[in-house]
């Protein structure tokens, strides 16, 4: 055996710190009949549901087919990943990983959808719980899930980290998701309460699946932190948001001026803008790209020029505006810092002919 670089006393330092840090992390296992789980499953704030979704994890978002293949797998017998779940102080299990699958199972009890086209049991198609045979019923209710209970002894911080891991190694959520069970907090507390704002989800359009999966934060999110220092990003744009947002939770942040901001933003936007972010009138959704440029863009403009209004906002439809707010090499900073700019430029009525007309100045 090779011998350690470490010294001696090093390795009883790292002997120490992983007997104490893994205290957190501790675990057993149980097996739960499906009956079992339907009965202890329901809402957090409902004290009698001993088993319940934080608040931090993400929204129902299988579509149909997810969910037809997770009942095939159950009725074939198919090994299945366990479900992770915390005990809370008030000895109740909070859900860790595996929402999805407990609401798919629920939802196919209570008879809320219909499989759709099964790969394997092709002569249950369309067919609900209620539809299967009363002994393929009974199999269902009484078939054994694997929980493993990490200990009571995990503080909402190793469960959030735990989510966090489980969660970023198999790549499943999105960086919106991940931050929503990995670094809440006060400042993340801000972006769920303006996330609802009615003026800002008029002109900023999302599809279903992108508000449900948390464009609407990320959108938020990233406002802020390019508001704030817009010229400090470098590289990787999740490395940076998470950063910043673990920095703001921990900040005791002005939450007035920031909701200020945010509202000034929006009001003009909404006042000068026809389609807002969006691309068209008809537009159904908004680009992330188009929705940096425009407002950060404003913002500074607004930083500028307190009483700024009518604007001329004819750079919209210009070729320059368009070469800025194309996805190509989008996160870059350079092009970054370049498309925020040529809306502050524009809205001030300082672009030249040669932004205008391709999206930079020529020396």
């Amino acid at each position: 055996m090779k011998k350690s670089k470490f010294s001696e006393e090093k390795l009883e330092v790292i002997y120490e710190q992983i007997k104490k840090k893994s205290i957190s992390y501790e675990y057993g296992t149980k097996d739960y009949p499906f009956e079992v789980i339907i009965n202890k499953f329901g809402d957090e704030k409902d004290p009698k549901a001993s088993l319940y979704i934080p608040n931090y994890q993400r929204e129902f978002v299988w579509d149909n087919k997810k969910k037809s293949r997770f009942i095939e797998s159950i009725l074939l017998g198919v090994p299945l990943t366990p479900f992770f779940v915390s005990e809370d102080e008030n000895n109740r299990l909070e859900i860790i990983d595996g929402s999805q699958r407990i609401r798919t199972l629920i939802a196919f009890f209570n008879n809320e959808f219909r499989l759709s086209k099964p790969k394997i049991l092709t002569e249950i198609d369309t067919a609900t719980f209620k539809d299967l045979p009363r002994w393929h019923q009974r199999k269902m209710e009484l078939r054994d899930f694997r929980v493993i209970v990490v200990s009571d002894k995990a503080d909402i911080n190793s469960r959030k980290d735990i989510f966090n891991r489980i969660n970023t190694s198999n790549e499943k959520l999105k960086d919106s998701e991940i931050r929503k069970g990995s670094h809440s907090g006060k400042f993340y507390d801000l972006i769920l309460e303006l996330k609802s704002h009615e003026a800002f989800k008029i002109i900023c359009p999302l599809t279903e699946k992108k508000e449900k999966r948390g464009e609407y934060e990320e959108l938020i999110l990233r406002f802020f932190a390019y508001t704030d220092s817009y010229l400090d990003f470098k590289h990787d744009v999740a490395i940076f948001l998470d950063n910043y947002l673990e920095k703001m939770n921990d900040l005791e942040f002005d939450k007035n001026e920031y909701i200020s901001r945010f509202e000034d933003m929006t009001t003009f936007i909404k006042q000068y803008f026809p389609s807002g972010f969006r691309k068209t009138k008809n537009s159904g959704s908004t680009p992330r790209v188009r929705f940096e440029a425009i407002a950060v863009g404003t913002y500074l403009a607004l930083q500028e020029q307190k009483d700024l209004i009518n604007p001329n906002i004819s750079w919209l439809s210009s070729k320059g505006f368009h070469i800025q707010t194309t996805s190509d090499s989008s996160n870059n900073p350079h092009r970054l810092k370049n498309r925020i700019e040529f809306v502050r430029d524009g809205l001030l009525n300082r672009l030249t002919e040669d932004k205008l007309d391709n999206g930079y100045n020529k020396n």
